[in-house]
């Protein structure tokens, strides 16, 4: 290829110099590379617009995790009491599933999400509080599936503790 101009301004990060260079061939490992420092969009723009989607919510005795994927099932995003820095046993309070809800909720409504579906896994206490929290961003849910898998009297109980 010919060759070309390339005019860079570097700034240092205290702004000391400001320094301009000319170089000849581009590809070559000595030509100059502009740098310029844009200002990248704000990480509150949805990068894709979703309207509806699939709520997974798994409550267990220790922790609540929330999932959102879209109708294909490709996850969103996700949270989990243990992600929002809950330690022991309050992850598994119905208060942290609502606060886990309501993250996840914020982000589904920031993506232009109107309605979705709920699928619910566990016994946990988060169950309730988690789906009252996302709905309270104005999403509708359609449906809510219950998914908890339940034996068949599959392996034998433990016996009953003795004390």
């Amino acid at each position: 290829m010919g060759k070309t101009k390339i005019t860079t301004e570097i700034k240092e990060e205290k702004g000391k110099e400001i320094k301009e260079a000319k170089s000849g061939k581009t590809g070559s490992p000595d030509a100059s590379v502009e740098v310029s420092r844009e200002v990248k969009k704000s990480s509150k723009t949805p990068k894709k617009k979703v309207t509806s989607g699939v709520l997974h919510i798994d409550a267990t005795f220790n922790n609540t995790k929330v999932l959102f994927a879209d109708k294909a099932g490709n996850t969103l995003f996700w949270s989990s009491a243990g992600s929002l820095g809950f330690r022991g046993a309050k992850k598994g309070t119905p208060f942290v599933a609502g606060k886990v809800g309501d993250l996840v909720g914020g982000k589904a409504a920031m993506l232009g999400v109107r309605d979705t579906d709920v699928v619910v896994l566990g016994v946990g206490s988060g169950r309730e509080p988690a789906i009252r929290a996302f709905m309270a961003h104005g999403i509708e849910v359609t449906s809510i599936n219950d998914a908890t898998p339940v034996p068949h009297n599959g392996p034998k109980p433990k016996k009953p503790r003795r004390v």
